[in-house]
């Protein structure tokens, strides 16, 4: 597939999982722009599984995964992935639903818009829950939001929280000192990843961070960039690797470095 755009050997922040960062990796530096990688969230494991691990066991109506991190630990804690027991199972977007599919078991309801909780709520199929046991595949902690929903169309919600999110430890000066030649933009794909990335840089790295163009997959972190003092702030059409390129691409070459 070809590069979108021409990046112009500008460097580009990648603040996912190291694990998770390889494709967005490839496809900037397919559009010739420097990869620039700085984890600002790690995933571990759950620091007691046992309860997420009965949940999973157990007949539900709906598996909802928020994550393909929420995917690859639940394997780890219930390794049949066909979910036989469940009459259903929801992905918040396409890379969970294909981490889904390569483990055994295609979603049946996965958003074809925006990939978020919001637009899986608005399909038809979740309308009416009552009566319907629902459980939320997730890391510690997160949005309330698609529970409390499905609370209050009547389903019976329980979460299985299977892993950690950590955020790393980093020393920023050599990042810093070099970070107005270096730094073009900024990618998050989540409030945590921008929050962490902005502790993780200390108070010398504030000031250079906001003006530094982010990119971010939501417009609820849009809402909170701008909130915090991000000078210029773009939301990719949809969370995907792509989207987030072509909306690097959209930047302003002048406000980017």
């Amino acid at each position: 597939m070809p590069a979108p755009c021409d990046l112009g050997g500008r460097g580009v922040l990648v603040t996912r999982p190291a694990a998770q960062a390889d494709g967005l990796c490839r496809l900037i530096e397919a559009a010739n722009g420097r990869a620039i990688r700085l984890p600002s969230i790690e995933i571990a494991p759950a620091a007691d599984p046992r309860e997420a691990a009965a949940r999973l066991a157990q007949s539900w109506d709906m598996l909802y995964f928020v994550s393909p991190n929420a995917v690859e630990q639940a394997l780890a804690l219930v390794p049949d992935g066909s979910w036989s027991r469940v009459a259903a199972v929801a992905a918040v977007g396409r890379a969970t639903a294909q981490a889904l599919t390569d483990a055994g078991r295609a979603p049946e309801l996965v958003p074809e818009q925006r990939f978020d909780s919001e637009t899986l709520l608005a399909m038809p199929e979740l309308a009416d829950m009552r009566g319907r046991r629902v459980l939320i595949v997730r890391g510690e902690g997160g949005r309330t939001l698609f529970a409390d929903t499905l609370r209050a169309r009547g389903a019976e919600v329980l979460f299985a929280e299977v892993y950690r999110r950590v955020r790393p430890t980093f020393d920023p000066a050599s990042l810093l000192s070099r970070w107005t030649e270096t730094v073009a933009a900024v990618t998050a794909t989540s409030d945590e990843v921008m929050l962490n990335l902005m502790e993780m840089l200390g108070p010398e790295g504030r000031a250079p961070l906001l003006a530094t163009p982010l990119v971010v997959v939501a417009e609820r972190t849009a809402e909170k960039a701008s909130g915090l003092g991000f000078m210029q702030v773009a939301v990719a059409e949809r969370a995907e690797d792509a989207a987030i390129v072509r909306a690097l691409c959209a930047l302003d070459p002048a406000g980017a470095g």
